[in-house]
């Protein structure tokens, strides 16, 4: 029981303390709200009462916002917003004119945010409704107009009012800057005067500017006809000018076309002969490789020949050398066996010495044969004979083998030593059945040179 009281008084205590807590906080936030001061940027708040560091007793706040002390500040509000001031001034035209001029227009000023001048503002309004900044304003601004209007003439009034209002205002802006004021526009809505100086400069005007407007106007046209002639004479002109470049391209144009067609008859001419030129080419190429074909055929055949001919000689040299070599082999063999012949012959000869007259004697009739076949071989065709008339050259004629064939036997004689008419009458004895071994031996031969001769 003793924890549950317990643990609801600190429940009450709690909410007790959270109730007063929400209560200080809302004081505070009550407090803060009177004490803190918010500024719109198009008013400016003029906080009086506590001093500040340039030993004013006020300080000012645009926009943003601010603390202030309660009891010893005090919070005073100036609006910025432009206020419209009404003009309408009478006064009389300076430039010697003097003539009474109205002047109605509208101007737009509001209180200077400028710190240098916003305070003349603030000590010369502070707490005055707006209606006194306006009334303030306005009689500046009129003051102004009475005097710019003094030092101008009605036609310059008139005829210049953005130097008007630059004037007025330059006029006024140093009074404005005094009562903390600025001028933000000044328009000027008429001008008039009571005794229509101002109409009648505006007919004299309106009269100078219709005469201006039909002198203008008449200029214009003048310069406009000018124009006209000018441009129809510049169209005449150029139209001329195209005419002669017409004529002139045509003449070019036929000159052009000329020079083409004798341009192409040259090309057609140098086609021509150039075609012929090369026919005449071709031909002769062609001609050149019917000769070159010709020539190649005529090598090609002359290769076939050489080779043919070469293969045969080839052949035959093959078949010269096998039969050389045969003859140089049977020559070899019959050399060989004469060799061996001779040998032996010459071993007889040694032992029986007349052994070479029988050799001498077998061999004669070979030797007599050939010697009558070279006398056989000798042939007389056609054999003119002068004779001095005794008939001696006709005998010489016909004795002339028999001649031969005695001068032939009697060489042999001296060659081989021999009397051949002995050695002949042997030859016949021995054929004959004769005593040849008595006759034989009866008969010395001659000498063989070289041969040993037997002692007697």
């Amino acid at each position: 029981m003793t924890a549950l009281l317990a643990a609801s008084n600190w429940t009450g205590a709690a909410v007790f303390l959270g109730f007063g807590g929400l209560i200080v906080v809302l004081a505070f936030l009550a407090l803060l709200a009177k004490l803190m001061v918010v500024g719109n940027p198009s008013e400016m708040l003029v906080i009086s009462g506590k001093r500040n560091v340039a030993g004013q007793g006020y300080r000012t706040l645009i926009g943003g916002r601010t603390l202030v002390i309660p009891i010893i500040e005090k919070v005073d509000r100036i609006s910025l917003r432009n206020m419209q001031v009404g003009l309408e001034v009478r006064a009389q035209s300076g430039g010697g004119t003097m003539i009474p001029v109205t002047v109605t227009g509208v101007a737009n000023v509001k209180v200077s945010s400028e710190p240098d001048t916003r305070g003349n503002a603030i000590e010369r309004f502070l707490g005055q409704p707006g209606t006194d900044l306006q009334r303030v304003a306005r009689e500046t601004l009129e003051g102004g107009l009475r005097a710019v209007i003094g030092k101008m003439t009605p036609e310059e009034i008139v005829e210049d009012r953005d130097k008007f209002v630059a004037t007025v205002m330059n006029e006024v802006t140093d009074d404005f800057r005094k009562l903390g004021m600025v001028i933000d526009s000044v328009n000027i809505q008429n001008v008039h005067d009571e005794e229509q100086y101002l109409e009648s400069i505006s007919r004299k005007a309106a009269a100078r500017v219709r005469a201006n407007a039909r002198q203008y106007e008449a200029e214009r046209k003048s310069e406009a006809d000018i124009k006209e002639a000018e441009a129809e004479a510049r169209a005449r002109q150029a139209q001329a000018e195209r005419d002669a470049e017409a004529k002139q391209a045509e003449a070019l144009g036929r000159q052009k076309a000329e020079q083409a067609r004798l341009s192409a008859d040259k090309v057609i001419a140098e086609s021509d002969n150039a075609l012929r030129i090369r026919k005449a080419e071709l031909a002769r190429e062609a001609e050149l490789k019917e000769a070159q074909t010709q020539q190649a055929r005529a090598q090609a055949e002359e290769q076939r020949l050489v080779a043919t001919e070469v293969k045969k000689a080839l052949a035959d040299r093959d078949v010269a050398k096998a039969r050389a070599e045969g003859d140089a082999a049977k020559v070899l063999e019959e050399g060989k066996a004469r060799a061996t012949a001779i040998e032996l012959i010459g071993k007889s000869i040694q032992q029986h010495p007349d052994a070479l007259k029988v050799m001498l004697t077998e061999m004669m009739p070979d030797v007599v044969r050939e010697i009558t076949k070279t006398v056989a071989n000798v042939r007389l065709d056609n054999i003119t004979v002068i004779d001095g008339g005794e008939g001696r050259a006709i005998a010489g004629g016909a004795l002339g083998r028999a001649r031969i064939l005695s001068e032939s036997l009697a060489t042999v004689e001296s060659v081989l030593g021999i009397d051949l008419r002995n050695l002949t009458q042997n030859i016949a004895g021995n054929l004959t059945g004769n005593s040849g071994g008595k006759a034989a031996a009866q008969t010395t031969p001659p000498p063989v040179p070289g041969a040993t001769q037997p002692a007697k």
